[in-house]
């Protein structure tokens, strides 16, 4: 190797990978490349992609940097999206495409494992209480619909567990992204073969098939030497432990205890770091470990940016002509009201919903429904961060603004208004990626990941204060009330 030595954070998403570059020292970004997933099925509630994309948008990633740069790469590491379920055979095949985590077909097995085993037991016994997105439904799920399976699977994966499975050969996963499986007991850092037995029956012959869960600063290994033919890296690079999405994010940023963030995705997330473990029996705090040791309590929603796009294409623009109707709208007490649950819901646990508008009137205008859509995304989220507090989550801190919808205006000034106080977005808009890479010179340089976050300049940004006159209580309650007069088991 010639020249500083680099690490590889990837961002492997519903949507697409990304890879960042950095030093391995200074954390500065190098280099930045992206390609799409392309073999994807979702037509809720199915969503399933074919694991080789994953791999196929990796590889087109890494060649997208210069030979120099790749030769100079030290560590891998990789961030994915949670929940997803990949299963191996002994050829080390997939099985089947694999279930991500915004497929809600496993909604009757998750409300079978509950009814079973009752919340408070879940909760208390794994942190969560499952729904259709989490792993256990779906293995569920699959053993129910595709029996002939069963007896063919060697290995369970994660997405994040498969990229690394192919870049070293090791069946491995972080405490993280095993946190969202609802067989891993996040307090006790082990696996939960009573609650794996209530999907599979026999957990016995089971565990073996679950990968082997990692230190924050453990190595899955080198990477292999085919891998590193296929990435055009150096065969003494090391991979990283890897985390789920939201994990790497929280990395990314540096968040402290007290500070909370707002993640509009594909999904929206609304989450924060803790020193303690949280169990929550209403379910609508997942109580996820974090990639550093400690806790990530997170509530998910499954509609975000996904809904203001659909909303673009109905009015024929695009996100940032919705984001500019949105901000020439007025303030109106009775304007409309979206309860934007267009592919069912996750939190609160409605599978089976639609959205609704609510308030239409015959005056009512295009500026008005754009802004109804944002602000419909974020009071969700905003009802999660009430969620965090009511499960004894501390947010004394600063509430960040992440994700592919922190990019938009309307979302930034939205968000800030019903938060009645500044917001913080961080400069660098790739923080799973950034994440990533924090993990990857941790497993490089032989430090713990708080301690390269430390030495890195993370968690810098814009902050966006609230728009003066602007009530976001009066906002958050109409939107509220219209959620219970559309869903009123919800609020039970």
């Amino acid at each position: 190797m010639v020249g500083r030595a680099l690490v590889a954070g990837v961002d492997s998403s519903t949507q697409s990978a990304k890879v960042e570059l950095r030093e391995l020292d200074s954390g500065l970004l190098v280099d930045r490349t992206s390609a799409p997933h392309t073999h994807s099925r979702w037509e809720p509630p199915v969503s399933e992609q074919d694991p080789a994309t994953w791999w196929e948008a990796l590889s087109a990633c890494f060649a997208q940097l210069t030979d120099a740069d790749r030769a100079n790469v030290v560590a891998v590491s990789v961030a994915g999206q949670q929940h997803g379920l990949v299963l191996v055979g002994e050829d080390g095949e997939a099985l089947r495409p694999a279930k991500l985590w915004n497929d809600t077909t496993s909604a009757p097995q998750a409300r079978d494992l509950v009814a079973r085993h009752g919340r408070e037991q879940w909760a208390r016994r794994c942190g969560s209480v499952p729904l259709a997105s989490f792993t256990i439904a779906k293995l569920a799920w699959v053993l129910k619909h595709e029996p002939e399976l069963a007896d063919q699977i060697a290995q369970v994966m994660l997405p994040h567990d498969w990229l690394t499975w192919r870049l070293t050969g090791a069946h491995v996963t972080d405490r993280g992204d095993a946190s969202g499986t609802g067989w891993f007991d996040p307090a006790a850092n082990e696996a939960a073969p009573d609650l794996l037995g209530l999907a599979v029956g026999d957990p016995n012959g089971w565990l073996p098939r679950l990968p082997r869960v990692l230190e924050p600063d453990q190595a899955a290994g080198p990477i292999t030497p085919q891998a590193a033919a296929a990435l055009g890296l150096g065969d003494s690079v090391v991979v990283g432990p890897g985390t789920g999405d939201n994990m790497g994010a929280a990395l990314g940023l540096g968040l402290k205890p007290g500070d909370t963030v707002i993640s509009l995705g594909t999904s929206g997330t609304a989450y924060s770091v803790f020193t303690t473990p949280t169990s929550d029996p209403t379910g609508a705090v997942a109580g996820f470990a974090d990639a550093a040791g400690g806790y990530l309590p997170l509530v998910c929603t499954l509609n975000a940016t996904r809904v203001t796009d659909t909303v673009a294409r109905w009015l024929g623009v695009d996100a940032a002509e919705l984001a500019a109707l949105a901000l020439a709208a007025p303030e109106n007490a009775t304007a409309p009201v979206l309860v934007p649950y267009f592919d069912g819901e996750r939190t609160p646990d409605l599978p089976d919903a639609t959205g609704v508008l609510a308030a239409l009137r015959n005056d009512t205008t295009r500026e008005e429904l754009a802004l109804a859509a944002h602000d419909g995304v974020l009071c969700g989220l905003f009802d999660g961060l009430d969620a965090l507090r009511s499960a004894g989550v501390e947010s004394s801190g600063r509430l960040h603004l992440i994700g592919g919808g922190a990019r938009s205006v309307a979302y930034r000034v939205r968000a800030a208004v019903l938060h009645s106080e500044p917001i913080m977005v961080p400069d660098d808009d790739e923080t799973v990626a950034l994440g990533a890479a924090v993990q990857a010179a941790a497993v490089a340089s032989g430090r713990h990941p708080t301690d390269v976050a430390a030495d890195w300049p993370l968690g810098q940004g814009t902050l966006v204060e609230p728009p003066p006159g602007i009530d976001g209580g009066v906002i958050r309650a109409r939107y509220a009330e219209q959620q219970r007069r559309a869903f009123p088991s919800s609020s039970e």
